[in-house]
């Protein structure tokens, strides 16, 4: 009877095994991942889409048992659809939120992204990207800058990599030990720009997702710089995970024929990348003439609109009524490395809030 219980809340489980204490949780179109030590202590990396708080909780429950906490959250970017759930769960939790500091403008309501650009083409997801969300949140109680020397708060034998490109401060997380990479956005494991790929989840190397994309000559060295660990398992941010010799030979070839394969024939970003440092976007490039049909435009609108609606169906009410307590910022101390900020006796100080075209 035991047996017979146990088979069943195992069939019933939404996350996928990644590899050992590495499991994914797909959130409509996008993963995160729950990472855990020997000990059973854990972390969650990424927040998935808006309204997916409960599924997370849900799936957090099944892993490590009714009311479980992790240490931390990770992102490896703000993008929306890696933070739907993250000042929820960052104030039910009360945990840090880990980013790099290229990504705290858009994490504290300082600046918007750099528009997406569905000028790219290449399927509904790219279609559908004039809608996504690009205004940034602000969890500045709870936000936490990566420690410097590429140690990951929360998780033993791992470390961060700066990986930008999709964005200025992505980050991936690579464990030595078995050479299991989560990568976020840096590149995918299907085609980001097709929606009937997630769906089909077939299973190939791509670029990042080119819609969300500002920059390609980072893009370009970062993933350079991920094929050069030889990683044995991959779990992108969109797309099944990949392992072994078909995995290292599929990005071995993406970095060797990257301008080919990644990036788009025609886009806004494609001669010129977004401008950014560390209070935000600092300009971009003028739009591009985008030729898609309205009515590609229209299904991407209405598609976009009944993933909303399945997202917000599964949303559970929770309840805030306590007060937030005040999280110190552990950024306020010099980020080396970084360009210099803006000047405020020259510049706007509010400049980089603009919502670009």
């Amino acid at each position: 009877m035991e047996a017979s219980k146990s088979k069943y809340y195992a069939d019933k489980r939404e996350t996928f095994t990644v590899a050992p204490r590495v499991w994914g949780l797909k959130t409509i179109f996008v993963n995160l991942f729950f990472i855990a030590n020997p000990d059973g202590s854990w972390v969650l990396v990424d927040a998935g889409v808006p309204g997916c708080t409960a599924k997370i909780k849900r799936a957090a429950d099944e892993l490590f048992g009714e009311g479980a906490r992790p240490a931390a959250i990770l992102l490896t970017h703000g993008h929306f659809d890696h933070i739907g759930a993250v000042k929820d769960l960052a104030q039910e939790w009360d945990v840090p939120v880990y980013a790099h500091p290229m990504e705290l403008p858009y994490l504290t309501g300082l600046s918007s992204y750099p528009p997406p650009d569905s000028s790219v083409g290449g399927g509904g997801m790219a279609y559908m990207a004039f809608a996504y969300p690009k205004k940034p949140i602000n969890i500045k109680n709870y936000i936490e800058l990566l420690p410097e020397d590429g140690s990951v708060p929360g998780l033993e034998g791992w470390r961060w990599l700066h990986t930008p490109g999709h964005t200025a401060g992505h980050v991936s997380f690579f464990r030595e030990e078995d050479r299991v990479l989560v990568l976020g956005d840096a590149f995918t494991t299907r085609d980001a720009e097709s929606a009937i790929a997630v769906m089909t989840e077939k299973r190939e190397v791509h670029g990042p997702p080119a819609y969300f994309t500002p920059d390609w000559a980072a893009a370009h060295r970062s993933v350079e710089i991920l094929s050069d660990l030889s990683p044995e398992v991959a779990a992108s941010g969109h797309g099944m995970p990949m392992v072994g010799e078909e995995l290292r030979q599929q990005l071995d070839n993406l970095v060797k024929n990257f301008w080919v394969l990644a990036v788009p024939n025609k886009g806004r970003y494609i001669h010129e990348p977004a401008i950014t440092d560390e209070r935000g976007v600092v300009s971009v490039p003028p739009p591009v003439s985008n030729s898609v049909p309205k009515v590609m435009a229209i299904a991407g609108a209405v598609a976009l609109a009944g993933l909303a609606f399945a997202a917000l169906s599964s949303r559970r009410s929770y309840s805030h009524a306590r007060q937030q307590q005040q999280r110190p910022y552990s950024h306020n101390r010099v980020a080396s490395g970084l360009p210099p900020t803006v000047d405020p006796d020259h510049d706007d100080p509010t400049g980089h809030t603009n919502n670009y075209p």
